[in-house]
């Protein structure tokens, strides 16, 4: 069974968010805003429901999702788009798959060292974070 990604988490890094955010076609204010912020994780699993808050002082996202099972997404505060996802375990990683305008797109989480990562990709970019568990 994988590590528990469920805690509250803050940002430590943020390696090529901008590209990943240009490959999603957000624009150039939203962008240099977004650089700015130092992101808070929040996951929780309720029953077999995991939710993944991503929260700022600038947007907030929430996804609510229940492993391998295909669920409708619209990324509102993040891209504005519809994709269909898809969550699943492999090996220790949290990985998602989305499927929409956007060709290779998703993310996976994991721990390494007692730190959640989490890289984000989409159309050859790919953003690596990592955050720190809050005491």
């Amino acid at each position: 069974m994988p590590a528990s990604l469920c805690s509250t988490w803050d940002m430590l890094s943020n390696v090529n968010f901008e590209g990943y955010m240009i490959a999603l076609g957000i624009g150039l204010s939203t962008r240099k805003v977004a650089l700015r912020l130092k992101h808070r994780k929040v996951i929780e699993k309720v029953g077999e429901v995991y939710v993944i808050k991503t929260l700022s002082t600038f947007r907030n996202y929430a996804l609510s999702f229940q492993i391998n099972e295909e669920f409708d997404e619209y990324t509102k505060g993040l891209d504005g788009r519809h994709c269909k996802s898809v969550v699943t375990w492999e090996g220790n990683r949290m990985v998602c798959t989305q499927k929409g305008e956007k060709k290779n797109r998703g993310w996976a989480h994991w721990i390494e060292d007692d730190k959640l990562h989490l890289e984000l990709y989409c159309e050859g970019q790919i953003c690596k974070q990592v955050f720190k568990r809050v005491a």
